[in-house]
């Protein structure tokens, strides 16, 4: 204690003793430490500086900007299908073996979890019946593959798969019409000639 303070030691922490009391504990005023408020003003500064999207702090333009120009970026690298491959293509693709064989694969890979393994349905519809919920001719089968259905849960496989894929997918799909799985689902749709 310096000896030109008038207040004895118990007097300081009197004086740091709150004016209220809760079941005879009184609390003791302890101020948060200057280098915590300074960080905390800090934090807060900087949250307001983000929320205006205050242009380039550190790298890149602002992250609106940025995340525009990485949509964009996805966008040209995934185009959305206008009209698909023609008919007479998807036709020659659903009588060569090979091609409906990869295509097989990729039905295996990517659309057994909704239309099981023999395409009977299961949280999707089955595609084995006349029963069609979005149309059954191949330029319908091809742009439901390729734009999905979200509200049914199906992605947008053109998207994700490559071109190719998802014609080949398509004429195994097609190949799967008229086939008797083990446990189908119930039709749903309209139906459409064979």
């Amino acid at each position: 204690m310096a000896d030109n303070d008038p207040k004895s030691p118990n007097d300081r922490i009197h004086d740091r003793i709150m004016e209220h009391e809760y079941d005879g504990i009184q609390e003791y005023d302890n101020p948060m430490p200057r280098w915590w408020l300074l960080t905390f003003g800090g934090t807060v500064i900087f949250a307001g500086l983000y929320l205006l999207n205050i242009g380039p702090v550190g790298n890149g333009k602002g992250r609106v900007a940025d995340y525009e120009a990485s949509m964009k970026a996805f966008d040209d690298a995934h185009p959305a299908a206008v009209g698909g491959p023609s008919i007479e293509k998807l036709m020659a693709m659903v009588k060569d073996h090979e091609a409906v064989d990869e295509g097989k694969e990729v039905f295996t890979k990517n659309c057994v979890a909704c239309h099981g393994p023999d395409g009977g349905g299961l949280i999707g519809p089955n595609l084995t019946d006349n029963y069609w919920i979005h149309g059954a001719a191949l330029d319908s089968v091809y742009l439901t593959v390729t734009n999905g259905v979200i509200e049914k849960g199906m992605p947008p496989w053109g998207k994700v798969l490559k071109p190719k894929d998802v014609e080949r997918v398509v004429a195994y799909v097609t190949t799967l019409r008229g086939t008797h799985p083990a446990n189908p689902k119930a039709p749903q749709g309209v139906p459409v000639q064979p």
